[in-house]
């Protein structure tokens, strides 16, 4: 646990101080950049492209109006509207309070299939955090899960922790996402920071949930889950560049 805190401040040093306005519902742009996602890149360039979507309820659109506002989905029907030549494949996997070992079972499941993951989006840490699960755990699974989707030639994007007022009052939340993000960076892992896209966007007023109003809730919910998705959309869409380059 020492070696992990002591690489924690290490990586703490180099993250962003300033956040600017970029796309996706405004998020800031330093939290769309994304290291190469080599395998998407190769994907799209043959005109097929394979994502696999893992992680808790929200994955299959918990608190939303439809299955259909889920994240996962609004991101496939942004990426079909935007390229409606490609052949994609999108396959989505959650449950309520799943741990990485319970997503990383999914993931292995789903690389069994007819079709291996070009690209895999793991929202991991959030069932941890909550039950205040040992981190060690969640780090050794999470990283040798990263380790072998690496060796395999799949790319994977690890989805941080949800930003709530409540939850920040009431977990200890920062162990927890700085594992995730230290995982990231050393497994050759992209990293989208839901906590800090999800607090500018609340800061901006962009979306609330937690201060809309009962009656529109569902509403916000719905309008979170098509914010994340365009941000997500951007975060690919910037790790592909990267590969091309």
């Amino acid at each position: 646990m020492q070696r992990i805190l002591a690489l924690l401040v290490g990586l703490s040093l180099s993250l962003p101080a300033t956040a600017s306005q970029g796309p996706g519902c405004g998020a800031p742009e330093e939290w769309l950049q994304s290291p190469p996602l080599p395998a998407t890149a190769a994907g799209i360039a043959t005109g097929r492209l394979t994502i696999l979507a893992v992680g808790t309820a929200s994955v299959t659109g918990a608190g939303t109006s439809s299955p259909a506002a889920a994240w996962p989905a609004r991101l496939e029907a942004l990426l079909r509207e935007r390229r409606p030549d490609l052949q994609l494949r999108f396959e989505m996997r959650g449950e309520r309070g799943s741990t990485a070992a319970d997503q990383w079972r999914q993931i292995q499941e789903a690389m069994r299939g007819r079709a291996r993951p070009d690209l895999v989006i793991w929202q991991a840490g959030t069932t941890e955090a909550l039950r205040s699960l040992p981190i060690d755990d969640m780090a050794t699974i999470v990283g040798e899960g990263l380790e072998r989707l690496r060796a395999r030639g799949i790319d994977a994007v690890l989805m941080g922790i949800q930003f709530s007022r409540f939850l920040r009052a009431n977990v200890d939340l920062e162990p927890y996402r700085d594992a995730l993000r230290l995982l990231a960076a050393t497994g050759n892992a992209g990293f989208f920071s839901r906590y800090d896209i999800m607090r500018a966007w609340v800061d901006a007023g962009t979306v609330d949930v937690e201060r809309a109003a009962t009656a529109r809730r569902t509403a916000e919910v719905d309008k979170l889950n098509d914010c994340l998705a365009r941000a997500l959309a951007a975060f690919i869409r910037d790790g592909v560049e990267e590969a091309r380059r």
